[in-house]
């Protein structure tokens, strides 16, 4: 159990620096070119899984089309985020990104066919009124790129359901890489238009965010496989600690007071839909 929330912990200070990488990479570079060569750093270090599984053979499928919709959600949520940390404080991307369970609830009902109890339905009434409350719209804070996080906060949610059907007949490694390899596809025809050559500090910071991105999602694999969902998923909140210090630090960002109250709305709500059978925790994740 304890080994469990310690792959947890791991997992997303993990997902914190490669978050940190790719928020001083969108500074510089297109949010798509930088979602392309994270993910083309990324296929390295799932090589090496795949050869240690017996080759391509584990990439075999009964679900293509699973693959292709969960991989093409996944990939729009990742690129709406690296995209938001251009134009957003990092705190705010993660608080933001705290609703994740309110849709997985909300879509749970019409798409997996899993009954949501009216006192869940009220959480994620209460939850998203928290959003309301960090987006702040009657003070003219509403911005284009704050709603274009919560849009990949329910893509993302969207991928987490999918990868419940498929992880129902499919391997870790094959839905790893199959969204991997959407990622690169995907970011590879959108950067074309704005392309900028990166230069030697850009790759090797591409390079780290791809190689954190993998080792980051093998390590919240055996978090899950080593410990119940209940257990380790409410610790994916603890993130926002991370995401206080290094936007406070490294990018000099303070969350405003609607950040923090929203945030403590959304994950109370969050916490108890875990606490009511919901599996996906909080974070900047697809």
């Amino acid at each position: 159990m304890r080994r469990g929330v310690g792959w947890m912990l791991l997992c997303l200070f993990l997902f914190a620096l490669m978050d940190v990488l790719q928020k001083e990479l969108v500074a510089h570079y297109p949010a798509m070119e930088v979602m392309f060569f994270r993910s083309l750093f990324s296929l390295a270090p799932l090589a090496v899984v795949l050869a240690r599984m017996g080759g391509w053979g584990a990439l075999a499928t009964r679900r293509p089309l699973g693959h292709l919709l969960r991989s093409i959600v996944g990939a729009l949520s990742v690129a709406g985020f690296i995209h938001a940390f251009g134009g957003l404080p990092f705190a705010d991307v993660y608080a933001i990104s705290f609703a994740g369970p309110l849709f997985v609830t909300a879509l749970s009902a019409p798409l997996l066919g899993e009954a949501v109890r009216a006192r869940q339905w009220a959480a994620v009434g209460v939850g998203f009124l928290g959003v309301l409350v960090m987006l702040n719209p009657g003070a003219g804070l509403l911005s284009g790129t704050a709603l274009l996080c919560v849009v990949a906060t329910l893509f993302g949610a969207l991928a987490s359901i999918c990868v419940r059907r498929l992880s129902r007949t499919e391997t870790n490694v094959s839905i790893v890489f199959y969204f991997t390899l959407a990622c690169g596809v995907l970011g590879g025809v959108g950067m074309i238009p704005d392309f900028v050559m990166p230069d030697a500090r850009g790759l090797a910071l591409m390079a780290g965010a791809g190689l954190l991105s993998t080792v980051a999602q093998l390590a919240m694999t055996q978090a899950y496989r080593l410990a119940p969902a209940a257990v380790v998923a409410p610790f994916s909140y603890s993130s926002m600690l991370w995401a206080v210090m290094f936007g406070a630090l490294l990018f000099g960002e303070m969350p405003g007071l609607a950040t923090l109250v929203g945030t403590v709305i959304v994950m109370g709500s969050g916490l108890y839909l875990l606490q009511g059978g919901s599996l996906q925790g909080g974070g900047a994740r697809a």
